[in-house]
């Protein structure tokens, strides 16, 4: 029981957190939208664990837990790779501004 109240007290804070990214502009409707579907998601899974376990053997995976591990897993190597691609996106974009300043400072001089 103790795990659950964890739980639902994490998940308060992320959409308190969420909504506070939202509210200052650092994030849009949409992905604000996203993650509080996410995190409602994760506390009906918490509090109704036997539902994840009908969801699971439908998908062919034995129990709930697995399959809410195996998701995770795929979530987070998506998440790993949006993120090497933005980063590499963002280092080239940098090299172009330095290689452009260097000319102009080598054109003016």
């Amino acid at each position: 029981m103790f795990i659950k109240i964890l739980i639902l007290a994490f998940i308060v804070f992320a959409l308190w957190r969420t909504f506070l990214k939202y509210k200052n502009s650092d994030i849009t409707g949409r992905e604000m939208s996203i993650w509080a579907v996410f995190w409602l998601l994760v506390g009906t899974a918490a509090l109704a664990p036997k539902k994840t376990d009908i969801v699971a053997q439908w998908l062919g995976v034995e129990r709930g837990a697995d399959l809410l591990v195996y998701l995770s897993i795929m979530a987070l190597f998506f998440l790993v790779f949006k993120i090497i691609v933005k980063l590499e996106k963002m280092d080239r974009d940098i090299t172009k501004v330095v290689r452009k300043n260097a000319l102009d400072e080598a054109q003016k001089d």
